[in-house]
């Protein structure tokens, strides 16, 4: 706590005219002081915060002498007001502590955590962007602008910039539109400006454009301007579906150009913007009745349409994200854990629960993909026919059929379109394109285990009930009997008749699941953990071999009855504390020993049943697994004594984010839990090695930053852009990047979470290259000691966790056998690489 006792000093030459002197205020902001400071010291943050507000704008003298205890006083009261829900108090106080420092860097990136908490990403940034502003050097405003930059401006913005195939052919296609006839134009979901500049470029009278999001509205206006533009370029902050024809723009427009299509098409919403364009911001369509009209009055839209194509996929990647691929978990058997399964589900219905699909790019899944059946066409789109469009969420659902050309388990169907820009020109997203798109990933769960044949044809539903394409395998045609796949209890043969068949039975018990009311959603993460084999063999190992020894040295009771053939009992159970993240069954596995009284930081109700229903099949005895949060008086579930009289025998730290990040505060936390251990207690993991290598790589470079201006048409783009670049590239898989290893593992950095005195926050590392070349980036992963033994790496083939690297801003040109060093730093859990030449 800041020192609130201390009294502003007085001193030196008066100033030859002062304010007249007032008792009455003086006293006042004496006696509140004093208030300020006993209330203070008695923890009472909210009454100490309204007194150090009236000194402070009755007395502004005091600014320097109270900064450090109102700062103190305003974080403790916060962190009060968020505890219980008082949001709107809590940004309150923020905006009056901001009117009396306006300029202070802690309040302002104080501010901006708690916006970013409360999801409030585009003010969140906003906040740490001015901290910077004020402090360059202030590391934990860096930290946190790096974090929220992430979600602002996401990474597929740099790849897409660097597109430089992708731009041209849009710059082509609005040209000949523009040049056409179409010279007044909105540009929908603007992002950087780049389209609506390449309409005004052409020769556009009028261009508008419209960006919901604050930060990339406020960068599009930055750009259009720095282009001389801005004169000729209309931007709106808003959403087009809000638009009004002449409240925000004056006329309706002869040409929509947008972008707003995700990996799947149609999730960000381009089907409703563009229906409500048509109606309300569009010229009418041209006819294809009626003789050509004037371009300028008739409407259209870039792209003009779109193909989708679909195809089956067998690939271990994504069914150990989405399935349980195993029988046992650190010898726990997972017979009864068949109601676990990952948030993707794709049904024909719409279920608000579930996401239909995620994406991923399937050239760079490591292990790679087999692809079972030949892509085939399952839909076409015409944007600019809006019956078409208002009738595909009314359209019947479709039933299309893949023919297996390959065999394989099926795992999931794979969706990519062609994009049509206009009669002539189109983009691809396909697995074999040189493209900045990924796929739309379906994941199977109701074919687990299902083997499709070469010869077979599958069957899939094809929907689009919420503007989301839904794809669903239902059914497998095999010799012209259909075996279902999904809940439905009756195949039909192409001749009429139902055949018993052992494989549809088996699939249709199976997707049975589906419906349970009991079914336990966990994240892809922790399917690829639970999933993770090694991991859990390891740490079953280590855990052994310390109750083991906790248990030799424990008092042992004797049977009250004086039968010998009792294994005796130790007087007091070991305790053990899991705050893993999310889903975990560490805690579980600890129980299982016997002797030990285990508690889990899971805190969902279905989780915690699922660890109940596990336990009791695995013979756990009750009592003896239990949940921290229903235990703690804590709140908020910190870590504490498992009761006043106990301390732990075994806390299991959460050390590394699945994105490849050290976990925030992992220091703090491990230098309390350090604190809570009995003696010969252990903290698992007790020590994590950080590894890397220096690597060559310019697909590193092109998803972090815009690389120059000629992959954005020449338009000055990127010194704005990369204003949101973050130094370290995340959710990487390393076996697949496309780089040349420019040197052998290296160790880093240790972190000791058993010992404090043996950490160290810099590290000047040597490394030899030992090829001639570029040093674009380091990546990095861990080894993670469990003890002196037992370790599993996060770079293992059956990881659940990604690997991370930090990308030079500049590029290191380097010859074999030369030496460089690697300044690297760790700070709140954050690290910093640094790469200089030896002699430099």
């Amino acid at each position: 706590m800041p020192n609130a006792s201390v009294r502003p000093k007085h001193g030196g030459r008066r100033t030859r005219r002062r304010r007249r002197e007032d008792p009455a205020r003086n006293e006042l902001v004496s006696s509140s002081l004093e208030s300020a400071q006993q209330c203070l010291f008695s923890q009472d943050y909210g009454p100490a915060f309204v007194h150090y507000l009236l000194v402070l704008n009755l007395a502004p003298e005091f600014k320097d002498f109270a900064r450090e205890s109102f700062r103190f006083t305003l974080f403790k009261w916060a962190e009060e007001l968020e505890s219980v829900g008082r949001i709107q108090d809590l940004f309150s106080c923020y905006e009056q502590a901001l009117e009396l420092f306006p300029a202070d860097e802690v309040i302002l990136n104080s501010m901006g955590e708690h916006l970013f908490r409360m999801g409030f990403r585009d003010e969140a940034a906003g906040h740490f962007f001015k901290a910077l502003k004020l402090k360059p050097d202030y590391p934990e405003a860096r930290e946190n602008f790096y974090r929220v930059a992430n979600w602002l401006v996401e990474r597929w913005h740099f790849l897409m910039l660097n597109d430089h195939g992708r731009n041209r052919k849009y710059q082509q296609a609005i040209q000949k539109a523009v040049r056409g006839g179409c010279t007044t134009v909105l540009d929908i979901g603007t992002g950087t400006g780049i389209l609506g500049m390449c309409a005004k470029k052409a020769g556009a009278a009028e261009v508008y454009a419209c960006e919901l999001s604050k930060t990339m509205y406020e960068l599009a206006c930055e750009v259009v301007a720095a282009n001389g533009m801005d004169g000729g370029i209309k931007i709106l902050h808003m959403k087009s579906l809000e638009m009004e024809v002449p409240k925000d723009i004056p006329h309706r427009v002869s040409l929509v150009v947008t972008e707003t299509v995700d990996a799947g098409l149609f999730g960000e919403g381009i089907i409703e913007s563009l229906i409500h364009a048509w109606h309300h911001l569009l010229l009418p369509p041209q006819s294809g009745e009626s003789a050509p009209r004037d371009p300028a009055a008739t409407g259209r839209v870039i792209p003009a349409g779109a193909t989708v194509f679909a195809m089956a996929v067998e690939c271990l990647e994504i069914r150990r994200h989405n399935k349980l691929c195993v029988s046992e978990v650190g010898g726990l058997s997972m017979a009864a854990a068949d109601q676990l399964r990952s948030p993707v589900s794709c049904n024909t219905e719409p279920d608000d629960s579930m996401e239909p699909y995620t994406t991923e790019r399937l050239s760079r899944l490591p292990g790679g993909y087999t692809a079972l059946t030949e892509p085939l066409t399952v839909l076409c789109i015409d944007f600019n026919c809006v019956q078409e469009l208002e009738g595909l969420s009314s359209r019947p659902v479709q039933r299309v059929r893949l023919p297996v050309v390959r065999e394989g388990e099926l795992d999931a169907l794979a969706l990519w379109f062609q994009l049509h820009l206009d009669e002539e020109s189109s983009l691809s997203t396909g697995p074999h394109e040189d493209t900045c798109w990924e796929q739309a990933i379906y994941p199977e769960h109701s074919s687990k285990g299902f083997k499709l044949k070469s010869g077979d044809e599958l069957i899939v539903e094809v929907s689009c009930r919420d503007a989301y394409l839904r794809l669903c395998g239902v059914a497998v045609l095999r010799a012209g009997q259909e075996i279902s796949l999904g809940p439905r209890p009756d195949p039909r043969g192409s001749g009429g008749g139902s055949v018993p068949n052992p494989e549809a039975e088996l699939c249709s018990a199976l997707a049975s699941l589906q419906t349970r009311p009991d079914v336990c959603v966990l994240e892809c993460s922790e399917m690829a953990l639970l999933n993770n084999s090694d991991y859990h063999r390891s740490f079953a190992a280590a855990l052994a071999k310390l109750t083991s020894r906790l248990k030799a040295k424990s008092p042992i009771l004797e049977d009250p009855a004086g039968d010998m053939t009792k294994a005796p009992l130790p007087a007091d159970p070991l305790y053990v504390l899991d705050v893993s993240e999310g889903f975990s069954l560490l805690s579980l596995m600890a129980a299982s020993h016997g002797g030990v009284k285990a508690y889990s930081s899971v805190e969902k109700s279905r989780q915690q049943e699922a660890l109940r229903r596990l336990a009791r099949a695995n013979g756990v005895p009750e009592g003896s697994l239990a949940f921290w949060l229903n235990h703690s008086e804590d709140e908020q579930g910190g870590l504490q004594r498992p009761s006043r009289e106990k301390l732990w025998s075994a806390i299991f730290l959460d050390c590394v984010e699945t994105c490849g990040l050290v976990r925030q505060k992992l220091m703090e936390k491990a230098s309390l839990a350090r604190c809570l251990l009995e003696h010969g207690g252990r903290v698992f993991p007790h020590k994590m090695t950080v590894l890397g290598l220096l690597v060559e790589s310019d697909t590193l470079l092109l998803e972090s930053a815009v690389q120059g201006r000629r992959a954005t048409l020449d338009f000055n783009i990127a010194p704005f852009i990369n204003q949101f670049t973050v130094p370290v590239h995340v959710f990487l898989d390393f076996s697949t990047l496309a780089c040349r290893h420019l040197s052998k593992p290296t160790e880093l950095f240790v972190l000791d979470l058993m010992d404090a005195n043996a950490n160290y926050n810099n590290r000047d590392v040597r490394v030899q290259t030992t090829l001639t070349g570029r040093i674009t980036a380091v990546p990095f992963w861990y080894d993670i000691h469990l003890d002196e033994e037992i370790r599993v790496s996060t770079l293992a083939p059956n990881s659940h966790w990604k690997q991370a690297a930090v990308v030079l801003q500049r590029p290191l040109e380097v010859t074999g056998g030369e030496w460089v060093r690697l300044a690297v730093k760790l700070h709140n859990s954050s690290i910093s690489i640094e790469v200089r030449r030896e002699d430099g």
